[in-house]
């Protein structure tokens, strides 16, 4: 049997929306307002759902106390007060909230030391999330 464990996380972070391969113009007419050349910054919440059998020995898929040291090292204090067009693994791409789901499912992946990453959901407004899921 396969067990579902989720945890919610907090990062606060900023972004501008622009890409050089089209125009200024472009740019605008695609970003709108998250294209504004000062940028613009959300509460992120991360979450993160893990699955795998349950240990026999702890009851549990994963120690939480573990998920959260591998999200804090790889996510929080990475991105937590950031501008994340200035991140390195922004580089070569926008740094949408797609982008940022897709970035922290990968951070995550080869992390974690128990269960599988099924997938990793970033609400950017009350209105807006994003999944990743492999």
């Amino acid at each position: 049997m396969i067990a579902h464990f989720g945890r919610r996380y907090r990062i606060s972070a900023s972004h501008r929306l622009h890409t050089d391969a089209i125009s200024d113009e472009e740019n605008r007419a695609t970003y709108g307002k998250c294209n504004n050349p000062h940028g613009h910054g959300h509460n992120y919440v991360v979450e993160v759902m893990v699955a795998g059998p349950v240990d026999t020995e702890t009851g549990m898929v994963i120690n939480m106390a573990a998920l959260d040291e591998v999200v804090r090292a790889q996510v929080v204090e990475r991105f937590d007060h950031a501008n994340l067009n200035l991140d390195p693994l922004f580089a070569n791409r926008v740094p949408t909230t797609e982008n940022l789901s897709s970035v922290v499912f990968t951070l995550l992946k080869d992390a974690l030391l128990a269960g599988k990453l099924e997938r990793v959901r970033v609400e950017e407004t009350e209105n807006n999330f994003f999944e990743c899921v492999e």
